[in-house]
């Protein structure tokens, strides 16, 4: 029971972006939403455990595994960061890579990658900071 109160707790201290992310049922979204909402401590403390009593009625496994991405904490996460790393790596040093890029996501842009290219490569010659790098990446995993 204390464990699914402090999964809840989580859940509060998420911002809304990232709430988002997570397939909640209605009634704990909505509670999450009033609890963060709520400023005095009472009623804050009376909100997280009845979050903890909704979070009892559902499977708190899937809330779990996408609390663990967002940290980076699983595997799979681990896994699929270092492989964008790779990717976005070999797409700096091969441009014919846009090429695996475009089979594997028929909705990338293609023009926005290679634009982004073109800078990340000029900002490393001239010694810049990482701006396009950092971007390409930012694109690459918002990719389907």
């Amino acid at each position: 029971m204390d464990d699914l109160q402090t999964l809840g707790v989580e859940l509060v201290t998420l911002s809304k972006d990232q709430l988002k992310k997570i397939d909640l049922p209605e009634d704990l979204s909505v509670a999450v939403r009033e609890a963060q909402r709520i400023t005095q401590h009472e009623a804050h403390r009376r909100q997280l455990q009845y979050i903890g009593k909704l979070m009892r009625a559902i499977d708190p496994e899937p809330i779990r595994t996408a609390l663990d991405e967002m940290k980076g904490l699983s595997a799979t996460a681990n896994a699929r960061q270092q492989a964008l790393e790779r990717l976005r790596t070999r797409f700096l040093e091969d441009d014919t890579v846009i090429g695996e890029i475009a089979a594997a996501h028929p909705g990338a842009d293609l023009q926005l990658l290679r634009q982004l290219r073109r800078n990340a490569k000029k900002e490393q010659e001239l010694g810049k900071p990482p701006r396009a790098f950092r971007e390409l990446f930012r694109v690459l995993r918002k990719l389907p």
